[in-house]
């Protein structure tokens, strides 16, 4: 069975079909910028680029860089316009793509539903938590396989700032970090977690998982284990097509 999946960040739109059997993408994704500024109607016409790229007709899942109640209520946006809160995505997607059943549910919670189900968290008990580095840090919570929802630990302060704003990948863009700073900055914001959570496992996702052999083994302290996302940044798109299949 195949279900489109979206992944919209804060700087890339990202979808394809996925086959849900498999977890993995049915087809190469395609991908658009993110516009700026990352207003409903202006990402809701990059989504319909995305889908219309496929000739896709069918259901779509995706994924919001924010907290989504109710698979349909934005609640924040922090790296996309503030136009967006109270924003009912579920319809304004549904009425851009001619009426396609929806399903939206936040960035880090669908890619950490990939990861247990198909990835580094699969068969994995206790607390696990996924932390997807990009422009921002999204978070997903697990206790025994179950997520607590839109738990948004990027936004923990940090030293007097915002995680995020320190740690996250376009944080070491911005900053020109090396990988070693970096690493130390991150090491500082899982130590900060773990203090919390007491997780027995962090799954570190996000385009930069792929690169996570430069700076994985920096990070020392952390009693849990910490791994790399197996879906790396297809995450996203995977899981956003899982939620929409059980909504089916």
């Amino acid at each position: 069975m195949q279900i489109f999946g979206v992944d919209i960040g804060g700087s890339g739109i990202k979808g394809a079909p996925v086959d849900l059997e498999r977890g993995d993408l049915a087809q190469e994704r395609h991908k658009v910028l993110t516009p700026h500024p990352a207003t409903p109607e202006a990402v809701a016409d990059g989504v319909r680029q995305v889908v219309d790229h496929f000739g896709w007709t069918g259901p779509v899942g995706l994924t919001f860089p924010g907290v989504v109640t109710g698979g349909a209520t934005v609640r924040t946006a922090a790296n996309v316009d503030p136009s967006w809160i109270d924003t009912d995505a579920r319809a304004l997607f549904g009425d851009r793509l001619g009426g396609l059943p929806v399903t939206v549910v936040n960035d880090a919670d669908a890619a950490g539903v990939a990861e247990m189900e198909f990835g580094a968290g699969r068969g994995r008990r206790g607390t696990v938590i996924l932390l997807t580095f990009g422009t921002g840090i999204g978070s997903a919570v697990f206790v025994d396989g179950a997520l607590l929802p839109n738990t948004e630990l990027g936004h923990l302060e940090l030293n007097g700032h915002e995680a995020e704003k320190r740690a996250s990948s376009k944080a070491k863009e911005d900053h020109d970090l090396s990988w070693e700073r970096w690493a130390r900055r991150v090491q500082r914001y899982l130590q900060h977690v773990e203090m919390l959570f007491s997780p027995e496992l962090f799954i570190i996702g996000g385009g930069v998982s792929r690169k996570a052999d430069k700076f994985l083994h920096l990070i020392e302290d952390v009693k849990a284990e910490i791994v790399p996302a197996r879906l790396q940044n297809d995450a996203g798109i995977v899981g956003a097509a899982m939620r929409a299949g059980q909504s089916g």
